[in-house]
């Protein structure tokens, strides 16, 4: 049996076009006409696809490659094969994007899982949720009383969305999501198993234990945020947790009760920002970068991955380690720490 093809390419496309569309330049004239039809890795480059080469550590790929046409720095176009269209970008990757974007608009957003559109009779949809034209609710979903979801969006199969919950235009609610007492914007996107809205961690210690804080916040999220599968956000507990416009999610990111987080944000796997965590306007967060309650990380700050951060961090510096510091530092004391151990062990073995 043929393996399935998930995404086909929505059309071809000529290596002259894709000079003008990214700017590239094409080393030979010639070569115009080169017909593209998929794009693929560099080392798996066949007839017919588009591949990238970005960095002088894969410039012996670029010497074997199948592919039928290569985007690449100009100080590697000559070691391209012959018949291979070349076209010379500063920024490789970025070229190869726009292109990829082109052939496979069908993998930029997730669709119907089933392919159904509209309302299917096996979701569960409440008499008084406002539905405008175009929505499409997929077998087994449920959307509770009073919701508002705008046209275009997509509520996967299994997905709950929870009474009065808002939801915009053009977005998409993925398979096994839970989305409660949220405000959503337009084409904002929710893999699977994400869960929106559920109460914060709080409680304050009791005669009886610990007894719960009731959490009455909401969960806000802007325009164009994207949240990678079975992350979870929880609502405030007084004011909202707030996720701001284009920012994007990986997946197992745990975003807890209060935190704000800016625009064009960037947040690996594995993250835990803990309450009441603001994030400035662009900050990046690599993988499993732990954040303390109550910090506050500047505008375009850019935090290491697996640092722990227990401090707040100005604006626009990079941070790593555990406990976090400014890199340059986190540096020095790993090669201080590194110097002694070596001297140690010279020592150790000159003595034995």
């Amino acid at each position: 049996m043929k393996d399935p093809d998930f995404f086909a390419p929505a059309r071809r496309i000529l290596a002259g076009e894709i000079a003008s569309l990214t700017g590239a330049s094409l080393v030979d004239p010639a070569h115009t006409d080169i017909v593209i039809d998929s794009v693929a890795a560099a080392s798996e480059g066949r007839a017919g696809a588009l591949v990238f080469i970005d960095g002088k550590r894969n410039a012996e790929i670029l010497k074997t490659t199948k592919a039928s046409a290569v985007l690449c720095p100009a100080e590697l176009a000559s070691q391209a094969p012959a018949g291979v269209a070349t076209l010379v970008s500063a920024k490789p990757q970025a070229a190869f994007a726009v292109i990829t974007r082109l052939l496979f608009p069908g993998a930029m957003r997730p669709g119907s899982l089933t392919g159904e559109t509209g309302r299917s009779a096996h979701a569960s949809i409440a008499a008084d949720a406002i539905l405008e034209d175009d929505v499409t609710v997929e077998p087994g979903a449920v959307i509770g009383a009073g919701a508002m979801i705008g046209r275009g969006t997509v509520i996967a199969p299994n997905a709950v969305i929870g009474a009065l919950t808002r939801i915009g235009r053009d977005s998409y609610i993925g398979p096994g999501a839970s989305v409660q007492c949220a405000m959503i914007g337009d084409r904002v996107i929710i893999h699977a198993g994400v869960s929106i809205g559920q109460d914060g961690f709080g409680y304050l210690p009791g005669a009886k234990g610990l007894e719960k804080i009731p959490q009455i916040g909401r969960v806000v999220i802007q325009d164009d945020v994207e949240i990678g599968a079975n992350t979870t956000v929880d609502r405030g507990a007084l004011t909202d947790t707030v996720i701001g416009e284009g920012t994007k999610i990986d997946n197992l990111v745990q975003v807890a009760h209060n935190v704000r987080i800016g625009r064009g944000c960037v947040i690996a796997g594995n993250c835990g920002l803990s309450g009441s965590v603001t994030l400035g306007d662009f900050v990046m967060l690599g993988g499993r970068v732990g954040i303390a309650d109550h910090i506050k990380i500047g505008t375009g700050a850019q935090l290491a991955a697996s640092s722990g951060v227990m401090n707040d961090v100005p604006a626009g510096e990079r941070w790593a380690g555990s406990p976090a510091q400014p890199m340059r530092d986190a540096f020095r004391e790993l090669a201080t720490l590194r110097g002694l151990a070596d001297r140690k062990r010279k020592k150790r073995d000159g003595d034995e």
